[in-house]
């Protein structure tokens, strides 16, 4: 039997990722329009464009979820990064500067995370608002099934029912209106943000154009280092590592590696480290440009490639450098 549902599973219950925006709000009154019963569960991912995640579970309640959860995925993702930082797990790179896999690491700690919550609600089909375009597709899949091999998918964009009838934000805004669901508007950007604690990646629309400059973008973790009018006053920063693992930060230590986290970007931040412009390859062989911000991934990393560098021997750093 295929894992992938091709339409509806009416009557049984669906869970999705829910992120509180139009699409997956108008996916979970769609989908209990027409005869499922959604459930909805929402990472808190330590997300800087969030300011109320804590609000984010009553609305899809407004929008007919059955089940609405809030799950905290900010010491998994925390640790995965920490992980990746030790591994030098950063293959993309353009101009002398790294992209640290922010979103990568977001996403397999969501969908293993998620799918998890919902192993414990008996909920067993799962969606999200990844599409055929991009990675998103491949790793919600894959990642799911790690949690939970009995899993099926079902994907409201990739269901011709629901893409016929609500193919464009024009659309699903007017479907919600018509059916009397709150629909909160929001000016749409010149280009799309998806962040997490570790950072934030700014991509599509106008950033597919190569001629329109990282410039265009308006830092939400950081500094517009590149304005003449921004002043960055200089400033010395210790990080302290035990076993590989950053433990202080200018003499204070954390117990808490989500406060050590959140501590590195702000002192990242307002110095604009983090920040790259870089073209990827996408698994279905396209092209993806995207504008990225980690300036707390960023810090440690300067401080933890100078630690391997005073300690490791020369064949073990070249293996750190071709295996990261």
């Amino acid at each position: 039997m295929s894992k992938v549902l091709q339409s509806l599973p009416v009557g049984e219950r669906v869970g999705i990722a829910f992120s509180g925006g139009l699409d997956t709000s108008v996916a979970v009154a769609w989908m209990r329009d027409k005869g499922a019963v959604p459930c909805t569960y929402t990472g808190d991912l330590g997300q800087p464009d969030e300011t109320d995640i804590a609000a984010i579970p009553g609305r899809a309640l407004e929008y007919g979820a059955e089940i609405s959860r809030l799950v905290d995925c900010k010491r998994a993702l925390v640790e995965e990064g920490f992980v990746a930082l030790a591994c030098g797990a950063f293959h993309i790179r353009s101009g002398g500067k790294t992209y640290f896999n922010t979103t990568p690491l977001g996403r397999a700690v969501t969908g293993t995370m998620l799918v998890r919550a919902m192993k414990e609600d008996g909920v067993d089909i799962w969606g999200d608002g990844s599409t055929y375009k991009g990675n998103d597709i491949e790793r919600f899949y894959r990642y799911g099934l790690l949690a939970n091999p009995a899993l099926r998918i079902y994907k409201p964009w990739l269901d011709a029912d629901f893409v016929t009838e609500l193919g464009g934000r024009q659309e699903m805004s007017e479907w919600l209106v018509e059916h009397g669901f709150p629909y909160r508007d929001s000016a749409e950007k010149a280009y799309s943000t998806d962040a997490n604690i570790w950072g934030a990646t700014h991509e599509a629309k106008t950033l597919e154009h190569l001629d329109v400059s990282l410039e265009t973008v308006d830092p939400i973790m950081g500094v517009k280092y590149w304005d003449p009018t921004v002043e960055i006053a200089t400033e010395d920063v210790t990080v302290e590592f035990e076993a590989g693992r950053p433990v202080a930060l200018n003499g204070v230590r954390f117990d808490d590696p989500v406060e050590l986290v959140f501590e590195a970007n702000r002192i990242g931040g307002r110095h604009g480290l983090g920040m790259s412009d870089q073209i990827e390859n996408r698994i279905i062989e396209a092209k993806s440009r995207g504008i990225y911000e980690a300036p707390g991934m960023a810090l440690l990393f300067i401080a933890y490639e100078r630690l391997v560098n005073g300690i490791l021997n020369e064949d073990t750093l070249a293996t750190y450098h071709e295996q990261g």
